[in-house]
């Protein structure tokens, strides 16, 4: 099946919906005030790390899948920067210790010289189930915030609806 094609076997979230939220995401967050702002302030553009996205619906959802699509886009637009998480950034450190010992001087990389992001990208995908029989209404809910990482003030929250109606021999919410 080719990836481009729209496809909703289970009534379930699956790649299309994860699809379609970044993408609503991203034009959010970048038309947003939040943005003008900071460029305006700074001069430069600004610096992102993705915090915890968690999935509280009843459905097991890798969050990861559209979390990536949002920062691909993000880099990609040229808009905004972004660092490695803290388990990236574990392993970097990592293989940074390991230079420090067995690298040449001329190709080591040193310490102390990582970006700091500005903002933490955090959010939430909830869902609510109406069951009767064999039939589900499913309401997904996806909220995603910028939060500023000195301030704590949230600068950006997006949110995402998505409602199917499902009819199966067997609904198992």
């Amino acid at each position: 099946v080719e990836t481009n094609l729209i496809k909703d076997v289970s009534g379930g979230w699956n790649d299309t919906d994860a699809q379609m939220v970044a993408q609503e995401m991203i034009t959010d967050c970048l038309a947003s005030g939040w943005y003008n702002k900071f460029t305006t302030r700074y001069g430069k553009e600004p610096t992102v790390i993705v915090g915890t996205v968690n999935n509280k619906t009843m459905e097991h959802i890798n969050t990861s899948v559209f979390i990536e699509e949002v920062q691909r886009a993000l880099i990609n637009s040229g808009q905004v920067n972004f660092v490695a998480s803290s388990e990236e950034r574990g392993a970097l450190r990592t293989e940074r210790l390991e230079q420090d010992e067995f690298a040449s001087e001329a190709t080591r990389k040193a310490f102390g010289k990582e970006v700091g992001a500005d903002y933490m990208l955090s959010g939430v995908l909830n869902s609510v189930v109406d069951k009767s029989g064999s039939k589900a209404l499913v309401f997904y809910q996806t909220n995603l915030k910028l939060i500023d990482i000195e301030t704590n003030q949230i600068v950006w929250n997006g949110q995402k609806q998505i409602k199917k109606y499902v009819k199966h021999s067997k609904v198992t919410w």
